[in-house]
């Protein structure tokens, strides 16, 4: 042994090796997806993408719906799924809505805006979210209490009361505190889905289709 080197610290590494050597991690498969597993090692479950360790130092290598490959130590091993467990368990689901574009080419959705159900046009030139002071009084937003506001609008200069949402919820998409805009009279005629909440959102256009899916 190395002078200096701490006994103790030598005799707490020979053991660390000795116990990993005699007892291996316990492993069991609760789920199996495309590159991502539901793992339970020594008795603690984890969710991992392929390239993810968990603390016990498994990684996942790959993954599919008949087995995964995964490393121990640079050792790689297939498992199964264990059928005992795994029937009950269900993967976490993505939040994602799909708006199909209308004949005028905007895209339209229904939300929930603290709670209140609205119909809203997507409208990715907005700053904000916009709506007009009979829906916001329909769906309960005490809108004259908010921060008074010129808007240039296509009806000319109006005033607007700045707001915020406690939540807009989409789908199984909720921002919370969302800032507004709260106009006086009929315009906008579509309450405005703008980037105060879409900001907030992955936004995509694939074949005619927006798709909205949550960051978080």
């Amino acid at each position: 042994m190395k002078a200096g080197f701490p006994y103790a610290v030598f005799a707490a590494i020979f053991f660390s090796i000795c116990v990993w050597a005699e007892d291996p991690p316990s492993i069991s498969v609760k789920g199996l997806f495309k590159n991502a597993v539901v793992i339970v090692v020594n008795g603690r479950q984890h969710y991992l993408k392929a390239g993810d360790t968990t603390p016990e130092g498994v990684t996942l290598v790959s993954a599919s719906s008949k087995g995964a490959v995964i490393e121990i130590d640079g050792k790689r091993e297939s498992v199964n799924l264990s059928r005992q467990i795994g029937a009950s368990y269900s993967a976490p689901t993505e939040k994602i809505v799909r708006l199909s574009r209308q004949h005028n080419g905007h895209f339209f959705g229904s939300v929930r805006i603290n709670g209140h159900s609205t119909q809203v046009l997507v409208d990715t030139g907005a700053s904000s979210v916009v709506l007009n002071s009979r829906v916001a009084s329909q769906i309960g937003i005490k809108y004259q209490k908010g921060i008074v506001t010129r808007v240039a609008t296509a009806q000319g200069v109006t005033r607007g009361f700045q707001v915020n949402l406690r939540s807009v919820a989409m789908g199984d998409i909720t921002v919370k505190n969302v800032a507004a805009i709260v106009l006086e009279g009929e315009y906008p005629l579509d309450v405005l889905l703008g980037n105060t909440f879409l900001s907030k959102v992955d936004m995509r256009v694939e074949g005619g289709v927006m798709i909205l899916q949550s960051k978080y």
